[in-house]
């Protein structure tokens, strides 16, 4: 009996294994219009999805996110600003209460987020680096 309990066990952990690891070795570009002339530092969009600034060099004002359950979403956070995406949220909850700034706009895919940049010059997003085509412009490969 308790090897029918192990097996089931075992294959649920694998699942679940792999699952994390998929999602770990995607790897996230923040995107812009391949007609923007300059390209953002990590340090300009970490400011920019942190709520610290409103605009980027090249009239890019226009963050855009990926819903919460985007395997995308946590790495994106974690490697571009240093904080998790629950402690984006935290701080984003604060800053849209306050009347201060109001949060990226959430769109619900990775391929929303690449049709909307190639279709908007003054937005930014972030995809899987396997999406990346010519409508888009990587700007920052985030590892």
């Amino acid at each position: 009996m308790s090897n029918r309990l192990r097996l089931p066990a075992r294959s649920l952990l694998a699942t679940l294994l792999s699952g994390i690891s998929l999602a770990s070795a995607a790897q996230v570009v923040v995107i812009v219009n391949p007609k923007a002339a300059d390209s953002p530092s990590a340090e300009q969009v970490a400011a920019l999805y942190l709520g610290k600034s409103g605009s980027l060099p090249g009239g890019i004002r226009q963050a855009l996110d990926l819903p919460d359950a985007s395997p995308l979403r946590e790495p994106f956070y974690t490697k571009a600003t240093g904080k998790n995406a629950a402690q984006v949220k935290a701080i984003w909850a604060r800053l849209a209460f306050s009347g201060k700034a109001t949060p990226p706009k959430e769109l619900p895919s990775a391929a929303e987020v690449k049709k909307h940049v190639a279709a908007n010059a003054d937005a930014i997003g972030y995809i899987d680096k396997a999406s990346l085509d010519g409508s888009v412009k990587a700007v920052l490969t985030l590892d």
